[in-house]
């Protein structure tokens, strides 16, 4: 078994609270906890890359419309 520490209980407004120890701490500012029996579970949250988002959706035969392809005016700075 890993790192094993007593810590206390209390309450923040209307919530029960926990301080996570230093050598305890995860990364970011967000972590994904569940209930599993009597424990409590704390996860990170794994924040997905574009590449991992865009590999995740499904295809779509669905056509898109992007009106015209026009040449770009010229402009004077």
């Amino acid at each position: 078994m890993g790192i094993e520490r007593h810590v206390k209980l209390f309450k923040n407004g209307s919530n029960q609270a926990v301080r996570i120890p230093r050598e305890f701490e995860m990364p970011g500012e967000e972590v994904i906890m569940r209930k599993e029996g009597d424990r409590l579970v704390l996860e990170p949250v794994k924040r997905m890359s574009l590449v991992e988002l865009l590999d995740s959706l499904e295809p779509t035969d669905e056509d898109f419309d992007f009106g015209e392809d026009l040449p770009a005016e010229p402009f004077e700075l």
